[in-house]
């Protein structure tokens, strides 16, 4: 199977149909050395995202950004306050009590972009489901995983 064609057959699955469209068309894709498996994908030298040894992707905010272009995959994010954004973006969990509005396909142990007005500033792994997350205000819905600041921070070392 072609490696984009399966790139393409993996974000449609986990974000939506329709998504995959907006993957960049000149992408680099680096293999593992052992296995042969797609290990990351990357955009003009930016990494777009990591394949998972369980078929998942851990995509960044780099390319969640590019995403949110389609439709169908602002349903997976979460915008929160403007409290709690600049702890988000230094790469701190998310709480319920901060979370503003839910997507509705955010699953539970999914990728989750986090969103401050209509920008991505953290990926993270969902806690709680989209149904769960209003009914609570206590607690972590979403552990980042990768944030704005954390980029940054890798380009200067």
């Amino acid at each position: 199977m072609d490696h984009i064609l399966k790139l393409q057959h993996s974000l449609d699955a986990l974000f939506g149909n329709g998504v995959s469209k907006y993957l960049p068309k000149d992408v680099e894709i680096t293999f593992s050395r052992k296995t042969g498996r797609i290990r990351t994908v990357s955009h003009k030298g930016k990494l777009l995202c990591t394949l998972r040894i369980d078929g998942g992707l851990a995509i960044s905010p780099y390319f969640a950004q590019i995403l949110m272009t389609s439709k169908s995959f602002r349903d997976n994010c979460i915008e929160i306050t403007k409290d709690a954004a600049p702890f988000v973006m230094e790469g701190r969990s998310v709480f319920c009590k901060h979370v503003v509005w839910c997507g509705k396909k955010v699953r539970i142990s999914a990728d989750t972009p986090v969103l401050f007005k209509n920008k991505v500033i953290a990926v993270g792994k969902a806690v709680l489901s989209s149904e769960m997350i209003p009914d609570f205000n206590r607690g972590a819905a979403i552990k980042v995983r990768d944030s704005l600041k954390s980029r940054k921070e890798e380009k200067k070392s």
